[in-house]
């Protein structure tokens, strides 16, 4: 799927702003058919952004449901005759869309981009109505997972019920990224695949353009970032060869343009597009990670979309503070934890030679009660699989142009310690395998090297543990030993390189206290440093991200103090005293970093 991009024949035209909303408290207006005529009783409400924190209501924050968009909107009489299309960023987690009443388009999934094409359905030239309704019910059919729990007895109001998730973010809920409006040509470039290698002194661009609506004659280029012809092509598909390319690489994020043109019969430029390509190959090989050939080690964070009264919603003063505050602190990578982040903020890794691990919203597959399998008809099922599956072809298909990624992520804290879970991801990395063959696959794990079913399965073992925190809570003393302990178990396993995807304590900012205790300051610079010098004693060990970058919003509970507090960085992206001594680390000089 292309990212919607201006030039001299594509225009695109945003409809973020103030929204007419309406929360369905009673989640009846599908059945009485809101969308034939304008909402009435609305409010005010920001796209994008996530309705939960925009008012005082505890109504709306809470809301289990459908919620109501809607605007009004132009077509330019310029665009009569051309391909009119209504694209939505994302909406969490279900959405319908209409265009003057009409059905448009309707999507399972949160985190990811759906659009379709509304040419038949506006009014060129004069005003138009597009309404959306967004609902936030999780179910075991999803990805993220929950569960509805209804409470019955006189004791409760009538119908009363809550959301029940098993992740540790806010569900925050609402428009979270752009709705757009774009034009093409009725016969339109709709894909473009890029696959890069580099032999010898040559790289090589591999392409595959897709067209829609009719056949044309293809011409391709690519510019280097100074606008230099690098090489050229026609057809759709065909092979560009650079002589001596500037590649891609960790920290230096150099982007060729390639430019995709279709010739009508008199070969006038009919439909262009421009996509950024970064020249850049990765491998795993025995226990080393591989970008152009050279071993990378994993400096960086899990990561979420999250910050005050915005939740989730697309910020892009906040993501350049977030890449300023990576390139201070010395990180070179992040996880897109727990689900695919926006495409801005893709373009901007791409940019800044950011390198991403890109991870599928499957997170809530596990029960803190091991007793309880999830793997099972009534949980984690053949529907879960389906949407997972969809899921994965979703972000591969945003996402598999983007330099930065280079590996992707089907999971997080399943409970692969189960028999059942073995045949679902067995489903999910053969699928993504043959959706994308270039890129390793991995898969977070929680449960102990012993118990875990499904390692065997993935190309690098991602691992979250929280010694001196979940388990053996306050004791620094032992980390060292039992993380040393875990990580050569998980190596003797498998044989295959580990990153340790998540380590943390919670710490609120201000808090100090010497000898150090939980939840102050010392007690999370201490927690760091333990981990490190098991870290650096294994030459398995190809990465660390810390949990978590900045503290981020979570549901109400007794071990949530206004949310998770494990940021190294306040919500506000404000430095703990962590945040330096992770500075001090990963500036300085050490065997591990491999960079020149």
């Amino acid at each position: 799927m292309l990212y919607p991009i201006e030039n001299g024949i594509r225009e695109v035209k945003d409809l973020s702003g103030l929204w007419d909303f309406k929360a369905d408290y009673d989640n009846k207006g599908r059945e009485e058919e809101w969308y034939k005529s304008r909402l009435l009783d609305t409010i005010i409400m920001p796209v994008p952004a996530s309705y939960n924190d925009i008012t005082v209501e505890e109504a709306i924050r809470d809301h289990i449901g459908d919620v109501w968009y809607e605007r009004n909107f132009y077509i330019p009489a310029a665009w009569k005759d051309k391909r009119i299309v209504l694209r939505v960023g994302s909406a969490s987690h279900h959405a319908v869309l209409w265009v003057n009443g009409c059905e448009a388009a309707r999507h399972k999934g949160g985190y990811l981009p759906f659009e379709a094409e509304i040419t038949d359905m506006v009014q060129i030239g004069g005003e138009n109505r597009v309404t959306i309704a967004v609902n936030n019910v999780l179910d075991w059919s999803c990805i993220p997972s929950g569960e509805i729990k209804t409470y019955e007895g006189d004791e409760y109001p009538r119908g009363y019920r809550t959301q029940e998730t098993f992740f540790d973010f806010y569900n925050y809920s609402g428009i979270h990224r752009p709705v757009r409006l774009y034009v093409t040509p009725k016969i339109y470039i709709a894909d473009i695949t890029v696959v890069t290698e580099i032999d010898g002194e040559t790289g090589i661009v591999d392409y595959n353009v897709s067209m829609q609506g009719g056949i044309r004659d293809i011409r391709i280029r690519l510019l280097d970032a100074d606008g230099n012809l690098a090489a050229e092509s026609a057809g759709t598909s065909g092979r560009l060869d650079v002589q001596h390319p500037s590649l891609w690489q960790p920290g230096k994020g150099y982007l060729y343009r390639l430019i995709a043109e279709t010739l009508d019969s008199q070969g006038n430029i009919e439909d262009s597009y421009e996509l950024p390509v970064g020249i850049r190959t990765i491998k795993v090989e025995g226990n080393k990670f591989l970008i152009n050939g050279k071993p990378f080690y994993f400096k960086g964070f899990g990561k979420h979309e999250d910050s005050d009264i915005r939740g989730k919603g697309l910020d892009e003063v906040l993501n350049i503070r977030d890449f300023n505050l990576l390139r201070w602190i010395g990180a070179n990578s992040f996880r897109t934890s727990h689900y695919p982040y926006s495409e801005e903020v893709m373009r901007l890794a791409d940019r800044e030679g950011m390198v991403i691990i890109d991870e599928v919203p499957a997170v809530g597959m596990c029960f803190f009660d091991e007793s309880k399998a999830v793997f099972r008809e009534d949980r984690v099922n053949e529907k879960t699989l389906e949407h997972h599956l969809q899921a994965m072809k979703e972000m591969i298909a945003r996402d598999k142009n983007h330099p930065c990624v280079v590996m992707w992520s089907i999971a997080n804290e399943a409970a692969t310690n189960e028999e059942a879970s073995v045949p679902y991801f067995t489903n999910v990395v053969e699928k993504t395998r043959r959706l994308d063959p270039t890129r390793p696959v991995t898969i977070v794990m929680t449960p102990l090297p012993e118990s875990d079913k499904a390692g065997g399965l993935v190309d690098v073992i991602c691992v979250n543990r929280y010694y001196g925190w979940y388990q053996e809570h306050g004791r620094l003393e032992l980390i060292e030993k039992l993380l040393e302990h875990e990580l050569k178990g998980w190596y003797k396993k498998y044989n295959k390189p580990i990153i340790f995807s998540e380590f943390g304590a919670d710490t609120v900012a201000g808090f100090h206290q010497l000898p150090a205790v939980s939840f102050s300051e010392e007690f999370q610079v201490e927690y760091l440093k333990r981990h490190h010098k098991v870290l650096d004693s294994l030459e398995f060990v190809i990465g660390e991200h810390v949990w978590n970058f900045a503290d981020f919003a979570t549901k109400q509970g007794i071990t949530r103090v206004i949310g998770n507090r494990k940021g190294v960085f306040t919500r506000q992206r404000q430095p703990k005293a962590a945040a330096f001594v992770l500075r001090e680390r990963w500036m300085s000089s050490n065997p591990k970093w491999n960079e020149e």
